[in-house]
């Protein structure tokens, strides 16, 4: 898996800013998918919300999130292989923290086009309820 924020690419990743998007080679579009497929799971979502107010260990995580032991290491260990996620160990824990903090604003982008979308399809759903009264 590769990671978004990989130095080998970085001077092409700075394109996102200057240039369109369209721009980019296979490779790094490829690793802007991959950075995506990380995220788009539930229980990933859940354990990046959970480390949103600092580092946990798994035990943590398993009672802020009520996933399973296996499930949650599963998950922490594809969030450290794309860099989304930390991992240290001090004595006989390990502790998992957010290591690339841009997934915060990111999430807000995503939920806040996703109140637009539900207060659009709302408006819509008073539009028809009305039209369905004037009969």
């Amino acid at each position: 898996m590769l990671k978004l924020t990989d130095s080998s690419l970085s001077t092409e990743t700075t394109l996102l800013g200057n240039e369109e998007i369209s721009k980019l080679s296979p490779t790094v579009l490829a690793m802007i998918a991959d950075f995506f497929k990380v995220l788009s799971e539930v229980s990933r979502l859940q354990i990046v919300c959970a480390l949103k107010s600092g580092e946990k260990n798994v035990s943590q995580i398993i009672e802020m999130t009520g996933l399973g032991q296996a499930n949650v290491s599963k998950h922490l260990k594809l969030l450290t292989q794309a860099g989304i996620v930390t991992r240290t160990q001090e004595g006989v824990n390990v502790f998992y923290a957010i290591a690339n903090p841009l997934v915060f604003p990111l999430c807000d982008l995503v939920c806040n086009s996703i109140a637009t979308q539900l207060q659009q399809q709302n408006q819509h759903l008073e539009s028809l309820k009305m039209f369905q009264q004037s009969f």
